[in-house]
């Protein structure tokens, strides 16, 4: 659905456009939507009308544009602005109306190539006139401080009458009196300044309204020679080239007058602060030259359009642009029998502990706080995970089995389909507790749950988590399978409880560990397991990587190449199971190869070396050293090693309009170097993330199905190493984000809940972490928002970093140890954390330089494109929603302006997007505890766990679970959900506090509570009603079977019997017919027994026969036709009348004749009407 709102204008409040404006044909296809020609259905007016696409994220855009044409559409140069008009559309989408002036003459884009592919160009003079024209439009612009940014061609449209007006406002910008400037690199490719495409670069640089004359000059080239200069490269090498390159001129500049040339020349300085603005160029005599001739212009300019428009449209060339923006149940039990620990007598930190503890030592690891689940790590396999086990656990009460991660499947599952409400189940513990494991298991359990209909589907959804588990996990020296990344994924079911597809959603990837890992630590597991698999099928040449050498990014003094990754043959095992989910996922094999390039590009690159080169002027340019790693990197990649070369070893700075290319510093090289790595590590990452999910959404449903979901988080546990950075400061964040989370549900609400609804509850004390959280996410000074700006600063250090934070975070939070350099200390809700700031700044910057960018976007290899392409979403990942097939290119705006793109500020918008999807389910807690940490099995550390136990809130999630009411439902909820248990079907009782008490006590329950407006449950209240609905529906499901068969049963009797009557009755008048055709014969010979029954009734009866059908008789082989056959053979009574024949005048011809439709009807009988 389209964004209902921008910052000030509501599209709501807009009218419906069908009531004003019928679309009359396609006029073409801008970047967000299609153009329409309408006809206004009230005074017969034909107008042009941009539809916007529902794409997210553009509302700014829309809205800019809005206010520009509102504001300034009545110059004679801009394009009328008829109205903006907003179409709800459930079904396919809302759709925004931008009513425009019809400039049915085309653009002068086509008018030029027109002219040209007839063997003409346009004459000077006409080409002034529509310089001068734009010229007028810009200068109505500039003075009502808005720069248009798109300047071209394309963009400049011409009426039949010979009009010129500008259009396309989508990424125009309004300069204030304090913002005489901009730093947004925006416009399509070829057209675009120098100094804008440097802002991709410099975060000082900015810009003013000259960058439009710099676009209107490669336009007038473009009139001259009917492309853009550079037209003939990719537009990301163009962005290479432009500030590289001297000035543009036209192709053959001997052809064209000198004023044209020197006009041209003007309008492209390259250091716009020597550009002529606007009203200079008005005064420019290759302009003046249209003035007082503006009639005799716009006639001959009419006849052109005319002509044009004759000979027949020309094929368009579509440059797009891009925007880098920046009771009974609390009954006692023994204490080694206890499940759950709400149910304890004695509530204390030892007496949870020794539970845990006895338990765990029966390898009983599961374990109720209510309906909070504790997950003990065993570190072993355990038979409790077999198909007998999910048998046990589908719609059983949790008293039923012992504690199990099935039960809480099996929980949100039933809470999804009774409530029809989407579920949430969050997976929280530290770093090696085994969330991932029971991540896993809740995907097996849910599965089974939902019953696939297809088996592929189900398949797919199991391998979902190891297939990104490979790229996204790595061994740690606390943890072999940690997850460096947070994952949330949705199982989609339709409203029958059926699952249908699947969807991941990932944030935060540790991608600095893709060229640096601590000691002791490894890089992400697909790299070790890519080189062992092509190294078993001999494709180490072909993927450029070495057999005797182990690549810089993997290289480990306790690993060697041979025996610990080519010859690991757990490695290849896991290689061949990677290669397997892709297949069956659906992952192409040239989507495959394109993945194993890249990831090989990744290694090699990280071999390339730097020397420094010395000269007489300078010290501190770098040079390659080993020429044939890069050209291994670049043939990966598909792009030119001397591009690439040049890329790494310089970069382009803008001082004064002027650029400037300077060399880069081994430093700098190597920087660039490993942020080419991670960027390309992480945006691949992303797009197989994205594959996946096209790959397994579920088929479309119908309006009235809504689908539901189960979302499963687990994300990285809380971190504390002996050296803790950047990345530990933002994991333990996150995990600060989910305790506050659990808090809010556990704790917060529901103590809100008795106050409001004045319910007679203790309260529980528990540790709020708002206070903390405040110190890290609040603006402006909280700890994030003060690391983006000191990462603003070029002059910057982390030291001075940490002296920010100790002059502006006055918490008793924050500390700052003695003797310890650059050190801040946190105290976290799980404990105090030493950090170290240094390449704090470093990392939070983290920006690919542009020079790479453009030169990755050149690249023939499809899958390198589109991973730097499409633009990043505001959480940091590669966003491939409007193209997700990936057959047409697609070059989109970047939505997040490039002073707010730091790795903080994805992060923080990780952290919202994830909250937005977790509340909107129905939370399950599952608490891993990490029993020690060695990871041997057996051993119970009890300090360690007790330390897990008091920071996670566990002795409080008992004391409230024991004393207050998890579940509030409304009166009418209540009622609606389990009126059965006490009311007959065809009642309706009322949404009042007695209906519902009448209902808990029917189902006899004890220890529950009446709000104002609300039920108040405990937590196993819930699961009893529920089983009493199920088993109460069984009941009506068994009678309504009974019933039905009953039914049944007596409605075929009934049939039998009218079928025999009715063939009764057709042998009687059968007989009668007989009896008067055979009266006058004399012989005495009996009749054949299978007529002696046709005889019997009166001589009046007469039968009206039957229309035969198109079919041959039925063959008697049935029990039902074998009755028939019989019936044909009884005997006569002996008071019947015999007619006998002579035998030698019995007619057998007449015989058969008269004797074959009795025979047909009695073996056709089941075409009778019942």
């Amino acid at each position: 659905m389209f964004p209902r709102s921008g910052k000030s204008i509501v599209f709501d409040n807009f009218p419906d456009p069908t009531d004003t404006w019928e679309i009359i044909e396609t006029i073409g296809k801008g970047t967000y939507g299609k153009v329409y020609k309408v006809l206004n259905k009230i005074d017969g007016s034909k107008a042009a009308v941009k539809i916007l696409d529902p794409i997210h994220d553009i509302d700014e855009e829309i809205e800019a544009e809005y206010n520009i044409l509102k504001a300034l559409s009545d110059h004679a140069n801009v394009v009328k602005f008829y109205g903006m008009y907003y179409k709800k559309d459930i079904k396919c989408g809302d759709q925004l109306w931008l009513v425009l002036e019809l400039c049915n003459g085309g653009s002068v884009t086509d008018l030029a190539k027109g002219m040209l592919k007839r063997g003409d160009r346009m004459d000077e003079s006409i080409i002034a006139y529509i310089l001068h024209e734009s010229l007028m439009g810009l200068q109505h612009l500039h003075i009502n401080k808005t720069i248009h940014r798109d300047v071209k061609g394309n963009n400049i449209l011409l009426t039949t009458q010979g009009g010129i007006k500008l259009v396309d406002f989508g990424v125009s910008a309004q300069l204030t009196n304090t913002r005489l400037r901009r730093n947004t690199s925006v416009g399509t490719p070829f057209w675009m300044a120098p100094e804008v495409i440097a802002c991709e670069q410099q975060l000082d640089s900015t810009y003013d309204a000259r960058c439009d004359v710099w676009s209107l000059g490669i336009t007038a080239i473009e009139l001259g020679d009917g492309d853009p200069p550079l037209s003939d490269l990719h537009p990301m090498r163009a962005l290479f080239k432009i500030p590289r390159n001297p000035p543009p001129t036209l192709h053959q500049p001997e052809l064209w007058s000198d004023e044209f040339n020197d006009f041209i020349c003007k309008c492209l300085i390259k250091d716009f602060e020597l550009r002529p603005n606007v009203l200079d160029l008005l005064q420019h005599v290759f302009i003046k030259q249209t003035v007082g001739r503006e009639k005799i212009l716009q006639k001959q300019l009419i006849e052109l359009i005319d002509l044009n428009q004759q000979i027949g449209v020309i094929e368009k060339t579509r440059h797009e642009r891009i925007h880098t923006k920046k009771g009974s149940h609390m009954k006692t039990q023994d204490a080694d029998e206890v499940d759950d620990l709400a149910t304890l007598e004695v509530l204390d930190e030892n007496t949870v502990a020794d539970q845990l503890q006895n338990r765990y030592a029966r390898d009983q690891v599961y374990t109720y706080v209510g309906d909070t689940l504790i997950a003990v790590n065993p570190f072993h396999k355990m038979e409790i995970y077999t198909p007998e086990h999910t048998k046990m656990y589908i719609g059983a009460k949790h008293t039923a089995n012992p504690p199990h991660i099935f039960a809480v499947a099996d929980t949100a599952y039933q809470s999804m389909v009774s409530y029809n409400n989407d579920q949430c189940i969050v997976i929280s513990g530290e770093s090696g507790a085994g969330k991932t494991e029971s991540a896993h298991l809740l995907v097996q359990q849910l599965t089974v749950l939902g019953k696939a209909n297809n088996r592929t589907l189900q398949e797919k959804i199991l391998l979902v988590n190891s297939l990104v588990e490979a790229f996204g996990n790595a061994c740690t020296v606390i943890n072999d399978n940690s997850s460096r990344f947070g994952k949330y994924l949705e199982m989609k079911f339709n409203g029958g409880g059926t699952v249908v597809g699947a969807q991941i959603s990932e944030y935060l990837l540790e991608k600095s560990r893709v060229v640096h890992q601590a000691m002791g630590e490894r890089n992400f597991h697909i790299f070790y397991y890519i080189y062992a698999g092509l190294a078993d099928r001999k494709k180490l040449a072909h993927y450029k990587l070495s057999d005797s050498k182990t690549p810089k990014y993997l290289y480990h003094e306790n690993i060697k190449l041979g025996p610990d990754i080519v010859n690991n043959a757990s490695y290849k095992e896991q290689f061949d199971a990677v290669e397997q989910c892709f297949k069956v996922i659906g992952f192409t094999l040239e989507e495959l190869g394109n993945v194993y390039s890249t990831l090989a590009a990744i290694l090699n690159s990280g071999d390339i070396e730097f020397s420094p080169v010395a000269s007489e002027h300078q010290t501190d340019k770098s040079n390659i050293s080993n020429m044939s790693v890069l050209e291994n990197v670049a043939s990966l990649l598909r792009i030119r090693s001397d591009e690439l070369q040049e890329a790494l070893t310089s970069h382009c700075v803008v001082a004064r309009g002027e650029t400037i290319v300077r060399p880069n510093t081994v430093e700098k090289a190597v920087e660039v170097r490993d942020a080419m790595g991670k960027a390309l590590y992480s945006r691949l990452f992303s797009w197989i993330v994205n594959r996946i999910n096209a790959l397994l959404r579920p088929d479309s449903q119908g309006e009235d199905d809504k689908g539901l979901n189960i979302g499963i988080l687990d994300i990285f546990g809380f971190e504390n190493f002996k050296k803790n950075s950047f990345e530990q400061l933002c994991i333990n964040i996150a995990n600060e984000q989910i305790q506050f989370y659990f808090n809010q549900h556990i704790f917060a609400w529901e103590q809100d809940e008795y106050l409001n609804e004045e319910v007679d509850a203790r309260m529980i004390e528990y540790e709020d972490n708002r206070p903390l959280l405040d110190l890290f996410l609040q603006k402006p000074m909280g700890m994030l928002s003060l690391l983006d700006e000191e990462s603003r600063f070029p002059q910057a250090t982390d030291q001075t970093l940490v002296e920010k934070f100790e002059g502006n975070l006055k918490t008793k939070s924050f500390w700052r140890p003695m003797r310890v350099d650059l050190g801040f200390g946190i105290h976290h809700y799980a404990g105090k954390v030493i950090y170290n700031a240094a390449g704090f700044l470093a990392k939070n910057r983290e920006t690919l330089p542009a020079d790479i960018i453009l030169l990755l976007r050149s690249s023939e290899n499809e899958l390198i494109r589109k991973l730097v392409t499409h633009p990043l979403t505001r959480t940091g990942e590669v966003d491939t929603t409007p193209g997700e097939s990936g057959d047409t290119p697609y070059h989109p705006r970047e939505t997040t302006n490039m002073r707010t793109q730091t790795v903080a500020s994805y992060f923080r918008y990780s952290l919202m997007d994830l909250l937005s999807k977790m509340v909107a389910g129905q939370p399950h807690f599952v608490r891993c505890i990490k029993p020690n940490n060695d990871r041997h099995a057996n051993k119970f550390d009890r300090e360690k766990v007790l330390v897990q136990l008091r920071y996670t809130g566990v002795l409080e999630t008992a004391k409230i679970r024991r004393q207050g009411y998890s579940h509030r439902i409304l009166f009418a909820n209540f009622i609606k959900r389990y009126y059965l248990l006490a009311y007959h079907a065809n009642e309706e009782p009322a949404a009042t506090p007695e209906t519902c008490a009448a209902i808990l006590e029917k189902a006899k329950l004890e220890n529950w509570a009446m709000g104002k407006t609300k039920v108040f449950l405990k937590y196993y209240h819930v699961e009893h009603l529920n089983l009493m609905v199920q088993q109460a529906t069984q009941r009506i499901i068994l009678v309504q079977a009974c019933v039905r068969g009953w039914l049944g049963a007596k409605r075929y009797r009934r049939i039998l019997k009218e079928r025999e009557q009715s063939a009764l009755v057709l042998q009687s008048g059968y007989c009668v017919f007989l009896s008067a055709s055979f009266a006058p014969l004399s012989s005495a010979k009996p009749l054949p027994d299978a007529l002696n029954c046709l005889c019997y009734f009166s001589a009046d009866k007469r039968l009206s026969r039957t229309p035969r059908r198109n079919q041959q008789p039925k063959t008697l082989n049935t029990p039902e036709d074998s009755t028939y056959y019989n019936l044909i053979h009884v005997t006569l009574p002996s008071a019947a009348p015999v007619t006998t024949f002579p035998a030698s005048s019995f007619n057998n011809a007449l015989l058969i004749d008269k004797f074959y439709p009795v025979v047909e009807l009695f073996t056709t009988h089941r075409m009778l009407p019942r």
